[in-house]
């Protein structure tokens, strides 16, 4: 029995001495060129690590707690090479290219795949790029911050694309043959799920108002065992006598009720973090693109998302140590819904005072009873101009007409905007979607007419103008554009409290 007992500790410690590397660092993976690069994973406490990749060799020693990391020296865009780890074993890392590496993360619009695209039939077979790469993480949530993921790379393929996010696909679609750079993607979203679950814990509790995600979190675990109580007592089997009543009577059957939020749940405050972003920061990478905000858009949470999200972006950045990378999101496409996506978008534009961030407009590409429009492909464009103009220094029109300030003559309020590109135009005819108040707060739908590279705005109600608001509701009617075709960013030049009045005014028919 000894003998055997001491095979298997022998056996157990040869096995923990192997060399293991993290999935990222796998075959066909894409490593960013251009900076330095992280090589890590786990050996024997002690062990001789040797990492080779082109010219470049690399040694390191195992931590007591099994860990170790090199820095590749930057390559230029490239490949396919070969990386090779050794230790007690050796590891060859196949079909290796450099280029440029892109993570795009979310919630449901992120996560939206590539079968379900408008136009799926024509753009899913044309999808051979054997030079962009793509990696999807597999959904999990965390308590603390994992070591590693769960998926693998490949190469873009009709089969492989099918099911990657069709966002970050057009994407670095664009980016790939703009540049003629090979292109990875890492995608890690989940649908529904708000931006707290994705902020690091730490920048969540030294924000006072951020605090209260984590206070409103204990309580939801607190209530949790009551709750499942109710839940598998009661309403589970009312579902069950409504589901045989509906087969009985040849209806359709009730949907089964969704169980109570409670330990493990998507929604944990930073555990979406801790299981399927934190594993990734080790790895170089050139930026991030972000589709999310329908989950943060309610009464509670639309303004305080101006708080939220930039502490996220932040809290992203340090932990990847690259400093201030470009950080570009989606503001919310236009869908008829609860009347405060307004403020949520307005909360996403406020984000834009963080240096390199960039935010690509969806306000004409939604669907009124959809919150998941299938044109992606202007999405993902409109990403990458932004890409091309902030980060590769393309000059490139990249962003539709922003409101600079309002001037006041009399009964007209003026509009003087930004990014204007070769000029104003109007996508419906007359130009729609403005409201103006008086000191009186009270909005009316105003007559708006183009001059040069601003909008005259007016009402035979408003005689003399306080404020204006364009596009201000959940499905606007968005008409004003730059002749590049990028639509104006919504916004109001007023600060009064009560955000959400012109839900009816300017909203689209």
């Amino acid at each position: 029995m000894k003998k055997i007992a001491l095979f298997l500790l022998l056996a157990a410690a040869g096995l923990s001495a192997e060399v293991k590397l993290p999935a990222l660092i796998s075959d066909h993976m894409l490593i960013q060129q251009g900076m330095p690069v992280r090589i890590w994973g786990t050996a024997a406490p002690g062990e001789a690590v040797k990492v080779s990749f082109q010219s470049q060799t690399h040694g390191a020693t195992a931590a007591a707690n099994g860990k170790w990391e090199v820095f590749l020296t930057p390559v230029a865009a490239g490949g396919p090479y070969e990386l090779t780890v050794s230790g007690t074993n050796s590891i060859t890392v196949h079909d290796v290219l450099a280029g440029e590496v892109w993570v795009g993360s979310g919630q449901s619009n992120m996560e939206f795949a590539m079968n379900r695209v408008k136009d799926s039939e024509h753009e899913i077979p044309a999808a051979n790029f054997p030079e962009i790469r793509l990696f999807t993480v597999k959904r999990v949530v965390t308590p603390e911050p994992a070591d590693d993921v769960q998926g693998s790379w490949s190469a873009c393929t009709p089969a492989t694309v099918k099911n990657f996010s069709a966002v970050a696909y057009f994407f670095g679609r664009e980016l790939h043959q703009k540049r003629n750079v090979p292109v990875g993607l890492i995608h890690s979203s989940w649908g529904g799920t708000p931006a707290q679950a994705w902020t690091e814990k730490s920048y969540l509790e030294d924000d006072q108002n951020l605090r209260l995600y984590l206070t409103n979190w204990d309580k939801t675990l607190t209530d949790y065992p009551a709750k499942k109580e109710a839940y598998d007592k009661t309403a589970i089997p009312k579902w069950e006598e409504q589901v045989a009543a509906a087969k009985k009577s040849g209806q359709k059957a009730p949907a089964k009720p969704g169980e109570p939020m409670g330990p493990g749940h998507q929604n944990t405050p930073a555990g979406l973090y801790n299981g399927m972003i934190a594993p990734l920061t080790p790895y170089a990478i050139r930026g991030v693109i972000w589709y999310q905000g329908e989950s943060n858009a309610s009464a509670t949470e639309a303004r305080l998302y101006r708080r939220l999200f930039p502490a996220m972006i932040e809290s992203w950045r340090q932990q990847w140590g690259e400093g201030s990378f470009p950080f570009y999101f989606v503001q919310l496409a236009n869908f008829q819904t609860n009347g405060w996506w307004p403020v949520l978008r307005e909360s996403q534009t406020d984000t834009l005072e963080l240096a390199h961030t960039g935010q690509a407009l969806a306000i004409d590409v939604g669907n009124r009873t959809d919150i998941h429009p299938t044109d992606k492909q202007t999405v993902g464009h409109r990403l990458a101009l932004i890409a091309l103009a902030q980060t590769y220094g393309e000059q490139v029109v990249y962003s539709g007409p922003t409101l600079k300030e309002m001037t006041v003559d009399g009964a007209e309020a003026t509009i003087w905007l930004d990014n204007t590109g070769k000029g104003l135009e109007s996508k419906g005819c007359p130009l729609a979607g403005f409201a103006i108040a008086g000191a009186d707060q009270k909005f009316y739908p105003a007559d708006a007419k183009i001059v040069e590279d601003r909008v005259v705005v007016s009402s035979p109600e408003v005689k003399d103008p306080k404020a204006v608001r364009y596009a201000w509701a959940d499905y606007p009617m968005a008409t004003l554009y730059n002749r590049e075709g990028l639509p104006a960013v919504p916004f109001r030049t007023d600060s009064w409290a009560d955000a959400v009045t012109l839900k009816i005014l300017v909203a689209a028919p």
